[in-house]
This record gives C-alpha cells, sequence and structure tokens, in this order.
C-alpha cells in the first residue's frame, strides 16, 4: 500500500505546523500539499521544520487541491473557513480530518449528507488529545451515578470560540448518561461559557494556557474532578495520525475520536 497523501489546511498556524512536523517523521504519511493566506509562497518545511522541503504554501485550497491529488485533508483552521474547505474537499472526493472547532450544526449536517451520499469518509473532532478522549468518556462513567455537574474549560486568549467544542462535547454526554435531567442551582445565570444540556460550563482565556478541562461533579458530601491538561501542541498529534490513518477506512462522517478507539 502507499503512502497516505496528506493536505493541511492551516498549515502555517501553531498546531498546523505541529501537524506537518507528525506528517512528515511518519512513515506511511505523504505531505502533499499545505494551505495557509498567511504565509504563501514560503517552504514549509522552513516553517515548521527549519529546512526547505520542496513544498510552497499556496492560498487557494481549490488550486492546491487540483495540484497535489490528496487522499485526505486536514483542517487546524477557523470557525468562518472550515465550513467551506470540507465542502471544496468533499467536491474532489478528498477524505476530511477535521480539527477546527465552531462548525454550527447544519454545516455538520450538510457535511454528514455529502459524505453519505459519496460514500467518502470523515472524522470531526472537538479535540484529538487521547486524554481529553479518555477524560469525556470517564465523565459520562461519572454522570451515570453523579448527576449534578460543572465544566470549566481553559484555553489560550487566542481560541476564537467559547464554549470549548471539547467543553460541549462533554456536556452532551453527560446529559445523555443521566437517569434524569438535573438543575443546579442558579440555572440560568449567565457567565462567559453559558449552558449546554442543563450543564453549566466556564470558560477561562488567558495567555499562558494551552488547553484543559475539568469537569466537576458534586454529590452527598463529596466531590469528583475530572481533569485533563495539553501541555503543548504536540498532545494532539497521536489522534490526528489515528485519524489520518483510519478516515480511508470509513464512508461516513463519525464525531469524536473516542468512536476510533476501544473505549
Amino acid at each position: 500500500m502507499g503512502s497516505i497523501r496528506v493536505l493541511i489546511c492551516g498549515a502555517c498556524g501553531k498546531v498546523g505546523r505541529e501537524i506537518v512536523k507528525m506528517v512528515v517523521s511518519q512513515d506511511d504519511m505523504r505531505l502533499v500539499g499545505a494551505v495557509d493566506k498567511t504565509c504563501a509562497g514560503q517552504d514549509i518545511g522552513q516553517l515548521a521544520l527549519g529546512n526547505q522541503v520542496g513544498l510552497a504554501v499556496e492560498d487557494s485550497l481549490e488550486a492546491a487541491l487540483a495540484a497535489s491529488s490528496p487522499d485526505v485533508m486536514v483542517d487546524f483552521t477557523t470557525p468562518q473557513a472550515v465550513g467551506h474547505n470540507a465542502l471544496a474537499a468533499l467536491s474532489r472526493d478528498v477524505r476530511l480530518v477535521i480539527g477546527t472547532t465552531g462548525l454550527s450544526s447544519a454545516q455538520l449536517e450538510e457535511i454528514r449528507g455529502l459524505c453519505a451520499s459519496k460514500g467518502l469518509g470523515a472524522v470531526v473532532a472537538p479535540n484529538f488529545a487521547i486524554g481529553a478522549v479518555l477524560m469525556m468518556h470517564f465523565a459520562g462513567i461519572a454522570a451515570r451515578h453523579l448527576p449534578y455537574a460543572e465544566i470549566v474549560e481553559l484555553h489560550h486568549d487566542g481560541k476564537l470560540d467559547a464554549p470549548s467544542g471539547t467543553a460541549l462535547k462533554t456536556a452532551e454526554m453527560i446529559a445523555q448518561a443521566r437517569s434524569e435531567r438535573v438543575a443546579p442551582p442558579g440555572e440560568g445565570t449567565p457567565s462567559r461559557g453559558g449552558w449546554r444540556d442543563g450543564v453549566p460550563i466556564h470558560s477561562v482565556r488567558l495567555p499562558g494556557l494551552v488547553a484543559h478541562q475539568e469537569v466537576i461533579f458534586g454529590g452527598l458530601e463529596q466531590t469528583l474532578t475530572i481533569r485533563h491538561d495539553s501541555l503543548g501542541r504536540g498532545s494532539f498529534m497521536p489522534g490526528v495520525a489515528l485519524a489520518i490513518r483510519k478516515v480511508g477506512q470509513l464512508d461516513h462522517l463519525v464525531y469524536g475520536l473516542e468512536n476510533l478507539l476501544d473505549l
């Protein structure tokens, strides 16, 4: 079997550069395209690795798709760009690995429908850190027994969306696991982050942070805290690599990395 041909959209961002490093280091992957309007024309190897690889960054996704014929497009861009990027890739029968959060429900359903009609795989995940996926999984288990919960998510000050996609997914998993809906004291009180499925979410945005989340459960004279910390963006790379390898085996959209793990 030949190498998986990978195009990275958002290649010059902090996560994008980590993905470049990861793809180049894998024996079964080949970096064939890099797209980012902020550094078009520059050698992506020089930017991410410190040495040239002979691959210039494109500012047009459509041109990059036509020139590189990738098997998989990895997208870590912005909520404003990801929907268009996904549809452009699928229109050329390119499979998707999306880590950009902020997709609307309507956009997600449009992508899901196109994947189904074309028989193409896509992996959309709010978090690619394996530890974060386990944190969400354990929170779902805990919610069966301690239904009162609040989420505190903390991210760097450059993160554009609040609450985070991870927090929203965690709240959904807690709500699905509960035997009945509970209403903690103060429901409806506004805060940055807000509410999802009856679970309060508190969003912190500060310089110095990367990506962190804790889920605090309360019961009779006890609390349980489940916390995950990404101390660097390299923490996402094992999950991204897993998704790139698995997406070629899919013929539909999968939401959440937990669906690719044996949990």
